[in-house]
């Protein structure tokens, strides 16, 4: 049975959902990335509810004022996905959440998921 590389993550992520379950106190940050973009939530599993999210749509719209950039790019993909850890980390400490449980969606524990992980972390988050 070959499965795709997609089906493989969706099967880690699973597995992973299955330990990780985040509370009002200590939300889930659940990070999820495609091949262009980067997306965090703080999600309470109890309630089913997300309590905030940022992407790097975000910051590039903030950066160059306009709705959203596909041709200009404002930095390498890990420079970015550092600064969407650090714009939710912003968030969450002014609704005063200061730790999370991290999930990291199925994604290797590399590259731009440990980049968002650690500008969460120097933004005030404790995992």
């Amino acid at each position: 049975m070959n499965l795709s590389k997609k089906e493989k993550r969706i099967r880690r992520h699973r597995k992973i959902r299955a330990k990780v379950i985040g509370t009002t106190e200590v939300p889930r940050l659940c990070v999820f990335k495609s091949a262009q973009h980067i997306y965090g939530q703080l999600i309470n599993d109890q309630k089913g509810q997300t309590i905030l999210s940022a992407s790097d749509l975000e910051i590039k719209k903030n950066k160059t004022g306009a709705k959203k950039t596909t041709s200009k790019k404002t930095g390498d993909k890990k420079t970015i996905a550092t600064e969407v850890g650090k714009l939710i980390a912003e968030k969450a400490l002014e609704k005063k959440i200061k730790k999370v449980v991290f999930d990291r969606g199925g994604f290797a524990y590399h590259g731009r998921v440990k980049a968002l992980a650690e500008g969460a972390k120097e933004g005030g988050l404790k995992f």
